[in-house]
Formats: C-alpha cells, structure tokens, sequence
C-alpha cells in the first residue's frame, strides 16, 4: 500500500470489502434460488435490452439480498481493527475501534470505563441506523417470498 501511495487512505479499507468473494457467492446463490430464467426469457421475448432487464427485473428482485451484504459488510468494516490499524498511522485518520483501543489502553491501571463505554455507544450507532435504513428491504424480500405459494 506504501509503494500505491495509499498509506492514511480510505480506499483500501472500502475496497476490498466491496469486492469480498463471500458477497459475490452470496449473490450468485440467491440469484439461482430466486430469480427465474423464465422471467428474463420474456423479457428478452418481449423486447427488452439487457440493461432494462437488470434494472427493472433483476435488481428489484435482489434488493433483500443486496440489503442483507450491505450490513453485513458495513458491520465488518466498521469493526475492523487489523488492516487499519496497519494503514492510518495520522491521528486524524483513526477508526472508531482504534481509538477505543486506544483509550483503553492508555493508562491501564485508572482508565475510566464510562469514557470506554460512551465510546462503544457512539460506535454502535451507525450500525444501528444503517440497519434500520435497510431493514425495509429485508421484510419485504421475505414477505414477497412467502405470499408467492
């Protein structure tokens, strides 16, 4: 990353998790279990191009499961401690969990522990509201899967 010139960057730590092999896997395997190819065929009958076809079928049928890899990989950036803690040596670009980290241990023996725990509460509010931003896909995904019967 030195040698990139990405060293107190972002963009390795945002990267990556996009373009996480667990989030293509998930999507090929929904894509196989929830989007028939019949539906895409009449669409191709009917006229449609294959950028239409993605936008106004396959997108809308993937939005549960591009809502759940969202949180999942927001979660996991957001409590990653490793890999920035090797890239952001600037004060100003610390993460949450390292400065938590930090915090803890900067003097082991009389730490306040409030300080800790208002800390962990500040950190666990962008999760929480990014997963209250995407839930709404997530019950309807599932219950637009439970009435097709």
């Amino acid at each position: 990353m030195s040698d990139m010139g990405l060293m107190n960057s972002f963009i390795p730590l945002i990267v990556p998790s996009i373009a996480a092999p667990i989030v293509f896997f998930f999507i090929k395997q929904y894509m196989d279990s929830v989007l028939p190819m019949e539906l895409i065929e009449a669409a191709r009958i009917d006229g449609a191009h294959e950028f239409r076809i993605f936008n106004q079928i396959v997108l809308p049928l993937m939005k549960p499961a591009l809502a759940v890899q969202m949180i999942f990989q927001f979660v996991s950036s957001w409590n990653n401690y490793f890999i920035p803690s090797l890239l952001l040596n600037r004060a100003d670009k610390k993460t949450v969990p390292i400065l938590i980290a930090q915090l803890r241990s900067a003097d082991f023996l009389k730490f306040d522990m409030g300080k800790v725990y208002m800390m962990l509460g500040c950190a666990i509010l962008p999760v929480i509201i990014v997963y209250l931003c995407l839930s709404k896909f997530i019950v309807r995904g599932v219950t637009l899967g439970g009435v097709k019967g």
